[in-house]
């Protein structure tokens, strides 16, 4: 049963960034939504376990979608342990260690710090976001039903953007129920709203790694039909300082300094993520 809400925060790719998400959750707006969507890619980050506990506390107002930052730990976890069942049948090939090191040296140091942050994980906590929904549903005053993902309604890890061709955006959005009438997507840590294929598509950006300016980003659906990005300022230096003393991540201060700052820029951020959108080269 599709579940009923006035008015719903979203916020999406929070990235383990506590000083962020506390920003966010004593916003008026949040404190007092029927609902909270989170829409994936929650703990990869500087300080996931205590992002878990924060995002836990929301309690049944919380409603979680799955990001391919939240399906990853348990696959990685499952690598380690046929790495480890290799090594003991005496048998050459990568541990789980190694596996990790290779795929953060080809991604560089933002999925460096998401495969440190799986590896905190309890096997308890990497099962239950794996097993979080690709997508969720709420029947919004004013907006009526909403659909809510991570990428898209039908993967969780490709890419379109804003300015994604309409062929694009009709491909990705080819299985959503004709009773929709709105699609809330994340992944690109860029927010934007757009009309495309007769739908209302809307992104929050990111909460605690955008790209273009910072602050943390993140929508408020309603009253009524309305639909605002919203950007909650905090304090960025003070935030990079507590990063580095509370996280155990080596690189963490460094990380913090270019994602709490927002050093990439929108452009930057386009130019990287347009090829893999499917668009000409």
């Amino acid at each position: 049963m599709t579940r009923q809400a006035g008015r719903v925060a979203v916020l999406s790719d929070i990235h383990g960034v506590l000083p962020a998400l506390e920003a966010v959750l004593a916003e008026p707006g949040v404190r007092t939504a029927d609902h909270v969507v989170l829409t994936g890619d929650h703990l990869a980050g500087p300080q996931p376990l205590e992002t878990l506990e924060l995002l836990r506390g929301l309690g049944d107002r919380a409603v979680w979608v799955r990001g391919n930052a939240d399906r990853e730990p348990a696959e990685l976890r499952d690598a380690a342990v046929r790495g480890a069942g290799e090594g003991e049948g005496g048998e050459s090939g990568n541990s789980g260690d190694e596996e990790r090191r290779e795929r953060a040296e080809q991604h560089g140091a933002p999925f460096a710090i998401d495969l440190w942050a799986a590896g905190l994980l309890s096997e308890t906590d990497a099962r239950f976001l794996a097993g979080l929904p690709r997508t969720a549903r709420l029947e919004v005053d004013g907006l009526g039903p909403v659909l809510f993902c991570h990428a898209t309604p039908r993967d969780d890890a490709e890419v379109v953007l804003a300015d994604s061709g309409s062929e694009r955006w009709a491909e990705v959005l080819s299985g959503v129920d004709t009773d929709v009438r709105t699609v809330v997507c994340g992944h690109t840590h860029m927010p934007f709203v757009r009309i495309v294929q007769g739908l209302l598509v809307v992104n929050p950006g990111s909460v605690g790694m955008p790209y273009g300016r910072p602050g943390a980003h993140w929508a408020l659906l309603g009253p009524g039909d309305s639909v605002t990005l919203r950007r909650t300022t905090y304090d960025y230096a003070a935030a990079c300082a507590r990063i580095a003393a509370e996280s155990a991540y080596e690189g963490a201060a460094a990380w913090a300094d270019e994602y709490v700052h927002a050093r990439n820029s929108a452009e930057d951020a386009l130019a990287a993520f347009g090829p893999l959108d499917g668009r000409a080269r």
